[in-house]
Order: structure tokens, then C-alpha cells, then sequence
């Protein structure tokens, strides 16, 4: 509940600082004292955007902060969720500065102003006359509904399913559209990886035919080389090998004289096998070079292959095609197995829709046993403030689509004097009505679910004398279980109040400013005199007053 509420340099408010307690709290003040001016502070710190009109002293800031007692609301998930310090006794806090700019506070944490209107809505319910429009509102009506019909667990278990089944429509119109696209290029694709399949690609496999190619295409040049290289090396009298000989020979007579001519006669020798072995290896590639036209025709009818490719796919090497290749052969194998990919999605929507029908279904169930109750508690209710012959035509019918609360489309349709046709309640309700019947469906829902502390902004205007005194009876009725404010002008509303303020302006030097004050009870006698009979305060008019307080 609401239990304190600080408002500076708002608007006209220089400085307002109020206490509340539970209960049935009314607020009170001429037309034009700023009612509205502490409804809309109020708003602000809740989350309603501002602007700079916002601020009384446009070179200071404006504060609002209102301080609630939440432990009997479920909201520490809400808190959790939200990185938010936990507190039983929870300060909102609103800063809007000269700049223009914008400031949230939860707790002395800063929020945004989603963080805070979504706090803010689970914390009052302004009931306003745009709220009273709510009341023409199909959503609004199905929500009345369900809280008598107890649809909680059932809603949310549909809105589970119903959020499974977005996603998976979406992911079987994303294979859909894949096929349809994929068919189109299915046919190319496989063309590009048949002629990537046809072509040896590995690793280094370029390479080596390149080196391949060099050696066929050069294997003259290769073999006369390779045969000078030999002969120089082999040549009887003259060769490197014969030379070589005839140095080891000499210098191992050497090998006696001490340790260093061992030593080179070791090197020599060891030059000597290099040699030969040298010799050896250009006598074999020697005897294996030949010419193969045949094969260079092959490996260069091979690589232009390879060369085409790469020009093709815009790539510069093997390793690139190959790449290239295994992500056509998923794209192909993709579009292959894409029936099976979408019948197989086919079934689980199909599965998800079929559970969505039976919750739709419990939730349909439900609804149309709880209609008669709540068409007769609206009439009953209704009855006592002046609405003998209202009468209400409510139905629950089937949709042909899944919706966000069901797959019903609501009838409610409203007559408000016997005979009349029944209407749409935003048709055939006058405003008054329309009122009522939403102080009516509060009152009703009070005793279904946990609602947050209620402000009602003149419900009780265009009503009068015993109606009046009826409505109030509700509110206050209301309050045994929640805090419920009531900004009224009827006097008949206000003495209902366990609590009273008074809105009022005062004037001074610098200008006007609205006040706010709690009264007590010579000072509630006083103000229900005036509402009744004006300024001028009659004996009658203070003893009416007295009688309403009693």
C-alpha cells in the first residue's frame, strides 16, 4: 500500500509531503485547487513520461517519491529479475531536471521508466476516465472474466504452448522459404558440385603437379644435365671421382705421422662416399627421366582444370575449392533432406496446435460456467446504484484464430432500461453508467485477486444523492481487503472515507501554490458542510454533515 508520497517543485506544488494509512481514503478540494495536479505527481513517480512543463521553478529540479509497503504482494521475482534491492518498505523515486532530462529510481536504484511503469502498475491501479473506456474493450472484459473463472494456471500454460507454436511457425515458414528459394538454385548447385567432384581436389595437389609438369615439359634439358653432371664425375682419367682416388691414396700414407693427417685423410674419405653416392643418385634419375607426352598432355589438361575452377569460383587456391565444394554438398544434401525436415516440423505444429485446442478449450469451459454468476453480481450491483433495469448479454464463442488470452471471441452486450435493444457498451452507456459498472466490476474483482492499492479519479461523477451514498458504501466495502483513494467532489463519497484530505490553493507573493493537509474531524465537519451547501456554512448543512460522518 501507498503510505507516503513527496512531491517538490511539480506543476503547482512547491512542497507537499503526505502520510497514508489502509483503509478507505478520500480526497477532497474546490474545482481547480490541483486534485489533478497531485493525481498527475502521482502518475510521474509511477512512470508516466514528463516533460519540462512538469517543473513549478523551470532552474530546479522536481522531486516526487513515494514510499509503499509491499510485503503482502508477490513481487521478489519481479525485483530479481530486474537487479533490484529487495524491501519490504519500497521507494520509487522520480527527478526530472531543468535540462528536461529524466531520472528513476527504485530503492536508490536507477531504472528506466519501463522497470518503473511496470512496477508501478502492479503497485496502484489509477482508475481514470481513459480506464473507464478500458471497460469497451474486448481484452478488458475477457480479463473480468477469467479472474471469477479462476483462468490463471490455464492462461498460462496456453501462453507457454501458444509461444512454443509462434516459434515453431516461424521456423517452418523459415523452411518454406528455404525450399521455395533452394529449388530454384538446387539444380545449379548440384551442377557446380558434380564438376567440383569430377576435378582430384587435395591438399597440395597442385603442387605437385605443377612440379610435375616442370620436369615433362623440361626433360631434355633435365636428362643432358643430369648426364654432364655424371660424366664429370665418372670420367676415367679425368673425373672428380677418379681424382678423388688418387688423393685418398696419398694421403693415407700419411696417416702414421700423427693425428691431424689422420684426421683429414677422414674428411677426404668421407668426401670421397658423398661423391660416389652423388654420382650414383644422377646415374638413377638419370636412367628415369624419359619422355612422356602423353602425361604432360594429362597433367596440363589437369591443371587448366584446376586453374578454370579457381577462376570460376573467384579463389586462388585448391584448398579454397575444397571449401567451396563441401559447402555445396551441404546445401544440396540440405535441400534433399528438406521434405523430411518440414514434415517432420508439420507434425510438431500440428502437435502444439491439438494441445492449444484442449487448453483453449478448458479455458472456454470455464468461462461459460462462470457467465451467469457474473451477469448476476453486475445486475445486483448495479440494482443498488440506480441501474434497476440493467441487463447484460454475455457470450463465449470459438474463434477461428488462436489469441493471446484463448481462441474466444467475446459477446458482451448491455441494456440499460427495460425493452431497450442491447448495445455495445461503448454505444448504449452513458458515461455515468459506464462508471458505475466499472466501480461495480472493481468491487467484484476485489474478492478474486490480490489488487494493488486503488485510486479513483471522480467515478462518481454525474451520480447524486442516494447512488452516490451506495458507491461510496462499495469503496469503502473494498477497503476491508485493499487501500482504496477516491478523489471526490460528493460529499456523500467523501464522509464514507476512514481518512480525509483536502486539496487546496494558497496565494502569496510569489505566486499560487497547492497544498495538501489531513483533516481532522471538526475540520471534515466543515469541509462536507461546505460541499453541501457552499461557503456559507448553515446550521442544517453542519448537522447534515455531522449525520453523514456518523
Amino acid at each position: 500500500m501507498l503510505t507516503n508520497l513527496s512531491i517538490k517543485n511539480y506543476a503547482l506544488i512547491d512542497d507537499v509531503n503526505v502520510r497514508f494509512s489502509d483503509g478507505f481514503t478520500t480526497i477532497t478540494g474546490e474545482t481547480g485547487a490541483g486534485k489533478s495536479i497531485l493525481l498527475g505527481g502521482l502518475s510521474m513517480v509511477l512512470g508516466k513520461r514528463a516533460d519540462l512543463t512538469s517543473l513549478k521553478d523551470k532552474t530546479q529540479k522536481c522531486i516526487i517519491e513515494s514510499e509503499f509497503e509491499i510485503s503482502k504482494y508477490d513481487l521478489s521475482k519481479f525485483f530479481e529479475e530486474n537487479d533490484l534491492d529487495y524491501e519490504s518498505a519500497t521507494i520509487l523515486r522520480r527527478e526530472i531536471l531543468p535540462s528536461g532530462k529524466s531520472r528513476a529510481f527504485v530503492n536508490d536504484t536507477p531504472v528506466t521508466l519501463d522497470v518503473l511503469k511496470k512496477l508501478g502498475d502492479q503497485l496502484v491501479d489509477v482508475h481514470s476516465q481513459h480506464q473507464t473506456l478500458q471497460l469497451t474493450e474486448n481484452d478488458f472484459q475477457l480479463k473480468v472474466v477469467d479472474a471469477l473463472a479462476d483462468n490463471a494456471k490455464n492462461l498460462t500454460s496456453y501462453k507457454s504452448l501458444l509461444n512454443e507454436n509462434k516459434i515453431a511457425q516461424t521456423e517452418l515458414q523459415e523452411l518454406l522459404d528455404f525450399q521455395a528459394n533452394a529449388d530454384r538454385e538446387h539444380d545449379y548447385n548440384t551442377f557446380l558440385l558434380q564438376e567440383l567432384e569430377a576435378t582430384p581436389l587435395k591438399e597440395g595437389v597442385q603442387e605437385e603437379l605443377e612440379t610435375e609438369y616442370e620436369q615433362l615439359n623440361n626433360v631434355e634439358e633435365i636428362m643432358g644435365q643430369l648426364g654432364t653432371g655424371y660424366q664429370l664425375l665418372n670420367e676415367d682419367q679425368l673425373g672428380i671421382l677418379a681424382r678423388l682416388a688418387d688423393l685418398r691414396r696419398n694421403l693415407q700414407s700419411l696417416t702414421d705421422f700423427g693425428p691431424s693427417y689422420e684426421a683429414l685423410n677422414n674428411r677426404i674419405e668421407s668426401v670421397f662416399i658423398e661423391i660416389d653416392d652423388i654420382a650414383s643418385e644422377l646415374e638413377r634419375l638419370k636412367d628415369g627421366v624419359e619422355a612422356d607426352p602423353r602425361r604432360l598432355e594429362t597433367i596440363n589438361g589437369q591443371l587448366q582444370q584446376l586453374y578454370d575452377l579457381q577462376k570460376k569460383h573467384h579463389v586462388a587456391t585448391v584448398e579454397e575449392l575444397i571449401k567451396i565444394k563441401d559447402d555445396l554438398s551441404k546445401k544440396v544434401e540440405t535441400v534433399a533432406n528438406i521434405e523430411a525436415k518440414i514434415e517432420q516440423k508439420n507434425e510438431e505444429v500440428s502437435l502444439l496446435v491439438e494441445k492449444l485446442e484442449k487448453w483453449a478449450g478448458k479455458i472456454r469451459s470455464a468461462r461459460n460456467a462462470v457467465i451467469p454468476k457474473l451477469k448476476s453480481m453486475l445486475q445486483e450491483n448495479l440494482y443498488a446504484l440506480g441501474m434497476p433495469s440493467a441487463s447484460f448479454k454475455i457470450e463465449v464463442n470459438p474463434s477461428e484464430t488462436f489469441k493471446s488470452n484463448g481462441k474466444d471471441d467475446l459477446i458482451f452486450l448491455f441494456s440499460a432500461n427495460k425493452g431497450s435493444d442491447f448495445g455495445e457498451l461503448k454505444k448504449v452507456a452513458s458515461g455515468g453508467e459506464l462508471s458505475r459498472i466499472m466501480l461495480t466490476i472493481k468491487s467484484i474483482l476485489a474478492s478474486y485477486e490480490q489488487l494493488p492499492t486503488m485510486m479513483f479519479d471522480e467515478i462518481d461523477t454525474g451520480v447524486s444523492g442516494e447512488i452516490s451514498n451506495r458507491m461510496g458504501e462499495i469503496m469503502q466495502q473494498m477497503s476491508n481487503t485493499m487501500q482504496v483513494f477516491s478523489i471526490t467532489h460528493l460529499p456523500q463519497v467523501a464522509s464514507k472515507g476512514q481518512h480525509q484530505f483536502k486539496v487546496y490553493k494558497e496565494e502569496s507573493e510569489l505566486g499560487t501554490s497547492t497544498l495538501m493537509r489531513k483533516l481532522n474531524e471538526n475540520e471534515r465537519v466543515q469541509e462536507l458542510a461546505e460541499m453541501l451547501g457552499g461557503k456559507t456554512l448553515s446550521e442544517s448543512a453542519m448537522a447534515h454533515a455531522r449525520q453523514l460522518l456518523q
